[in-house]
């Protein structure tokens, strides 16, 4: 639910998010969710790849237990070079 106020979405924690992370090989989005995550359970999952096969698209769900987590685990991926775009 979005605070139409504030324009935040209003997030009930702990709760499983998912970050879509972007690259350009999925052995790397591996390694580099390995690197990143460390000590909690995840699922990496892949979704889509680019009609030439240029860029992958893999789902990342955990469960996260307040927004400092969710938003320091964006933060990290968003900074390694591993990733072109995190969502």
């Amino acid at each position: 639910m979005v605070n139409r106020l504030k324009g935040k979405p209003e997030i009930t924690y702990p709760c499983s998010w998912n970050y879509k992370l972007f690259g350009t090989d999925q052995d790397s989005i591996r390694e580099a969710v390995a690197q990143t995550i460390i000590g909690c359970d995840y699922s990496l999952t892949p979704s889509r790849s680019s009609s030439q096969g240029k860029y992958h698209c893999m789902n990342l769900d955990i469960v996260v237990m307040n927004e400092e987590d969710r938003v320091g685990i964006f933060q990290a991926l968003s900074s390694h070079p591993s990733f072109v775009l995190v969502l």
